[in-house]
C-alpha cells in the first residue's frame, strides 16, 4: 500500500470523524451555556451517544490498520491519539454543564 493509498483510507476519514465530534460538541455546549432555556442536555445526551458509538468504530478500524500495516505505525498512532482526544474533552464539558 503507497502512502497517499493508506491516508486515504482510515486517516483522512478519522480525523475528520474526531474534529467533527469535537466541532459539534463545543458548538452545543455554547449553545447550551449561551441559552439555558433551551434545554439541550437530552439533544446532547444523545449526541455524546452517537459520537462515542461512531469514535468506537473508528478506533477500532485504526487499530487494526495499526496492527496490520506495520510500516506505518507511528501515522496510526497519531490517528489513535486524535481520536483518543476527545475523550477527555467531552469528560472536562460534562464537568462544566454539571457544575
Amino acid at each position: 500500500m503507497t502512502r497517499q493509498q493508506y491516508q486515504s483510507a482510515t486517516g483522512i476519514t478519522s480525523t475528520r470523524i474526531a474534529l467533527a465530534s469535537f466541532g459539534i460538541g463545543t458548538v452545543l455546549l455554547i449553545v447550551q451555556m449561551t441559552y439555558p432555556h433551551f434545554n439541550l442536555l437530552f439533544g446532547g445526551f444523545l449526541f455524546v451517544l452517537t459520537a462515542t458509538f461512531v469514535n468506537l468504530i473508528v478506533l477500532a478500524n485504526l487499530v487494526y490498520h495499526l496492527c496490520i500495516q506495520h510500516n506505518h505505525r507511528d501515522y496510526y498512532l497519531v490517528k489513535i491519539l486524535i481520536v483518543l482526544a476527545n475523550i477527555p474533552i467531552t469528560i472536562v464539558y460534562l464537568k462544566i454543564l454539571f457544575n
